[in-house]
């Protein structure tokens, strides 16, 4: 059933309750950044146990004045539970019954309303009697049966006195400090309870340890006289060994003594085998330096001897040398500025079909791959090469252009390797643009019209003289054939690509 207005002590009978100045009633200006306005707060309990109020207040002058009782000192667990109670039931008052300090507080989380908004919250409940019944009956209303004993001022003895003193606070009824006093009782005695629980708690672990202890020192003593026991056994054990060792270390002692005696014995011929060997030493070193001597003068004579041979040797060559010039000069050969391949080119330059007379035939054919090397190694070789025949056997699937700038490439590095004359001979009416620079030591011939490559081949080694080697690289069989006929070493194509490849 709906609750009456609770008693409230502080309320006169006809006038009209005003808020305190500055504690936040309507139309004031206190804002949250202020909560404690005009220094009233919920009292809280004296860690004395004084009984001055909050307000400061004494209780005697307030009685003797005839104004308001102070208010009562609350304990920590009431204080709090007030706060709780008013934080859970702001949101649900009409805006217009909330004061304006606690508006932006009832807007507040509820996690947070109680435990940002408390200062706020206690001084409104201190200041504003009105706003604390508008609380106190939202609060006696949900607590049902409780509310209805705490405001007939009764205390039923199996509910919380927490509870009890924070509804008694808000309700105020005839007694209710009575009320708050008794749960502030039962609080501390509650706390008492607790320490004397706690402290019980401890002196039973004290206890406990203290008999763990007990039993461990039990074990230990009756380890230790175990240990003991066999400590004076192992003790009658070394002493048992003790004159055993005694008895050793005179034995060791006498022998000792004999081992020294012996030991000088020893010495005293060991300095004698070391006269000996220091005598039989100084015989060996002269024997050393005789034979050094005559190693020496053997030495000199052997280093004379090959003076005579290298005199002999010189006079051979440089005979030999004076007759080549000789000679030469007999022969009245003049130093040549051009090869005998270069007389082909000027020759076939002028159009000129006149060729040397054929020579003995000289070589002899060969497949050897490695053969080329051999060749190569020939003193004053020339290399002539049918470019298009290796081109097209070797890497045929790049473009004529292409085909001879890699082998004239790979021809210049052969010529810069041996040191040997290159000729190179390709098919072609007139000489092709776009040639590579020729390297040094490379020759290229183009065929003219009306003439193969092959022709020009053959012409090339006709004009060599004879016992000059030349080397013909062609896998064309008439080719090979000429030009064996005339004494050049034809070989395949393959084994001039081979070369190239491995260089």
């Amino acid at each position: 059933m709906p609750l009456a207005d609770p008693y409230d002590d502080h309320l006169p009978g006809e006038e009209p309750v005003a808020a305190a100045p500055g504690t936040g009633g309507e139309g004031t200006g206190g804002t949250l950044d202020d909560p404690v306005a005009a220094g009233v707060t919920l009292p809280a309990a004296d860690p004395a146990g004084g009984g001055a109020a909050a307000s400061g207040v004494p209780a005697g002058e307030a009685a003797e004045g005839g104004g308001p009782e102070p208010e009562p000192v609350l304990p920590e667990p009431v204080r709090q539970r007030i706060v709780a109670l008013a934080a859970a039931v702001l949101p649900g008052l009409p805006a217009e019954e909330v004061p304006v300090p606690l508006r932006r507080v009832a807007k507040f989380a509820p996690n947070r309303r109680a435990r940002l908004g408390a200062p706020a919250i206690a001084a409104q409940l201190t200041a504003d009697p009105l706003f604390r019944q508008r609380v106190a009956a939202r609060v006696l209303s949900d607590a049902g049966d409780l509310g209805a004993a705490v405001v007939e001022g009764t205390a039923p003895a199996a509910a919380d006195p927490v509870e009890v003193a924070a509804l008694a606070y808000l309700a105020r009824p005839q007694g209710w400090r009575e009320l708050i006093d008794a749960s502030g009782a039962a609080v501390r005695a509650e706390a008492d309870s607790a320490v004397v629980a706690e402290l019980v708690r401890e002196a039973e672990q004290r206890a406990t340890r203290a008999e763990h202890d007990r039993a461990v020192a039990r074990v230990e003593a009756e380890k230790l006289r175990d240990e003991l026991a066999r400590v004076r056994e192992e003790l009658g054990q070394l002493r048992e060994e003790s004159r055993q060792l005694a008895r050793s270390l005179r034995e060791t002692q006498a022998r000792e003594r004999k081992a020294t005696e012996m030991l000088a014995t020893e010495r005293g011929r060991a300095a004698r085998a070391a006269a000996d060997a220091d005598a039989e030493l100084r015989r060996a070193r002269a024997r050393l330096a005789e034979a050094e001597a005559a190693a020496g003068v053997a030495r000199a004579s052997a280093k004379e001897a090959r003076s005579v041979d290298d005199a002999r040797l010189w006079l051979l060559l440089e005979t030999i040398g004076q007759a080549a010039v000789g000679l030469r000069r007999e022969l009245a050969l003049d130093p040549v500025d051009k090869l005998p391949a270069d007389f082909v080119a000027d020759a076939f330059a002028d159009q000129s079909g006149t060729t040397a007379a054929g020579t003995a035939a000289r070589a002899r054919d060969t497949d050897d791959p490695a053969r080329l090397d051999q060749l190569l190694a020939l003193p004053r070789a020339h290399l002539v090469v049918d470019g298009y025949n290796v081109t097209k056997r070797g890497f045929g699937e790049m473009s004529l252009e292409q085909q001879r700038k890699r082998l004239i490439t790979g021809l210049g590095g052969i010529a810069a390797q041996t040191g040997d004359e290159v000729t190179v001979v390709f098919d072609g009416a007139e000489r092709m643009h776009g040639l590579p620079p020729t390297p040094r030591g490379v020759r290229v011939l183009f065929s003219r019209k009306g003439e193969t490559a092959d022709e020009l081949i053959r012409r090339l080694v006709r004009a060599e003289p004879s016992g000059r080697p030349v080397v013909v690289v062609s896998s064309d069989r008439e080719v090979a054939d000429g030009v064996r006929r005339h004494g050049a070493y034809p070989l395949g194509a393959d084994s001039l690509l081979r070369r190239l490849a491995r260089s």
